[in-house]
């Protein structure tokens, strides 16, 4: 069976199509348009428009499958929340995951949700739930869902599953493994808007079948239950051992580990997801390439690189952060950047700044360490910072690890992965 992992994320959706031996097949993408809202905390998306560019990578790739089976996995922004009627319909625009209005919705969570729980931010789907119940009402809603959960009840014809990963951020307990009772006695009533929670990989059941037909897809197609975007950029690496850690080096600087035991640590935004019957730890510098481009373009990035000597330290003491605060590996809102003395030589202003960002990447490993994770004995890295090499060795001499960079890291990828894993043709991390 063929594997189709489609993924949502902030500006455009992709799928990408495996072949029955796990061999890359087909990728496309549509755009999306910039979130938009009232003010700087609101960001807001139709969910129709993605629906509108799902259904057409799904009619392309089925000109490619032929009539064979796929088995087809979904992910999507972590805590890009909607509401849908009793038809599957969206009755308003999507919260996006940086949707941070309901700030006066953290009093109410801190006083009744656990500390561990990842509830505790503005932008959480708890808080959006609580947030649209108060100020917008719930009237006509029959599900809360997030994005990867709705574009795969869409193509089930059925809106009751929710997978783990996305289900944590609206106060799932992963560990007990259910809608926890603080969650339920503050809904009330709207808690039956919460759809059932299951692991991520598991099938949840064939296509609709009028669906099928109008997508030109076999009905045996398989929906399998997905994840967040970030945990499908996890799987597309191929990484399965708690000895490996994964960075990513885009806008900011996030590190992920496997792990055969939780890790919570809220101050520090660290949280474990379930995966594959493993846990995948992770936690999020405000540091990477945000810091770079407030100095650099990519052309002068590339320049500048290239007369690094990678070897040699800069002697420059950075912490680079695009403003005050920071909160793993160390929790301080006040945290101030250190960026300077600058030196008049742009080269060794660059090389400094590179070393700053390893030397937070290399005590992130530390304080998952600490925290009971397993040492990381190597590093994968993705992201558009992966690919390049100069800073690579820099990474390389500063956390004293081999870092390679991920031979895939595309997240449609993972979610196509984690659709094969669902279904057999792969194993899950406990085999």
């Amino acid at each position: 069976m063929h594997a189709l992992g489609l993924d949502l994320g902030t500006s455009g959706i992709r799928l990408a199509l495996l072949d029955p031996d796990g061999r890359h097949v087909h990728t496309a993408r549509r755009g999306l348009p910039e979130s938009s809202g009232a003010d700087d905390s609101h960001a807001e998306q139709d969910p129709m428009q993605w629906w509108s560019h799902v259904r057409e990578l799904l009619r392309e790739a089925a000109g490619l499958l032929r009539g064979a089976p796929a088995a087809i996995a979904v992910d999507g922004t972590s805590a890009t929340l909607l509401r849908v009627d009793h038809e599957g319909r969206p009755t308003h625009p999507a919260l996006m995951y940086n949707d941070a209005r309901a700030t006066d919705m953290q009093s109410v969570l801190a006083g009744v949700a656990p500390t561990e729980s990842a509830v505790h931010s503005p932008s959480s789907s708890a808080a959006k739930l609580l947030w649209l119940r108060r100020h917008e009402g719930l009237s006509g809603v029959r599900h809360v869902l997030h994005q990867a959960d709705w574009i795969a009840g869409r193509l089930r014809g059925r809106y009751d599953r929710m997978d783990e990963n996305n289900a944590l951020k609206l106060g799932y307990d992963a560990l007990w493994g259910g809608w926890p009772d603080w969650l339920q006695d503050i809904l009330g009533t709207d808690a039956a808007l919460l759809p059932t929670v299951v692991p991520a990989g598991t099938v949840l059941g064939p296509l609709d079948p009028a669906m099928a037909e109008s997508l030109h897809l076999n009905p045996a197609c398989r929906v399998v239950a997905g994840t967040t975007d970030s945990i499908a950029g996890f799987l597309a690496t191929g990484v399965d051992d708690d000895r490996t850690g994964v960075t990513s080096l885009g806008s900011t600087l996030v590190i992920k580990q496997l792990a055969p035991e939780p890790v919570y640590a809220p101050k520090l935004g660290i949280y474990s997801h379930r995966l594959l019957g493993r846990w995948l730890v992770g936690g999020a510098s405000n540091s990477g390439g945000t810091v770079l481009r407030q100095y650099f373009d990519d052309a002068a990035l590339e320049r500048l690189s290239a007369a690094i000597d990678p070897e040699t330290d800069s002697g420059l003491d950075y912490l680079p952060l695009p403003r005050p605060g920071e909160r793993f590996p160390v929790n301080d809102p006040e945290l101030k950047p250190r960026m300077t003395p600058r030196p008049e030589d742009d080269t060794r202003f660059l090389q400094g700044l590179l070393e700053g960002i390893a030397r937070i990447e290399r005590d992130g490993y530390q304080r998952l360490t600490e925290l009971g994770t397993p040492p990381a004995e190597r590093v994968v890295s993705l992201g558009g910072g992966a690919r390049n090499l100069v800073w690579t060795r820099i990474r390389r001499r500063i956390l004293g690890l081999p870092v390679t960079r991920a031979e895939h890291d595309d997240a449609a990828r993972g979610a196509a992965r984690l659709a094969r894993i669902g279904i057999g043709l792969e194993p899950g991390f406990t085999d």
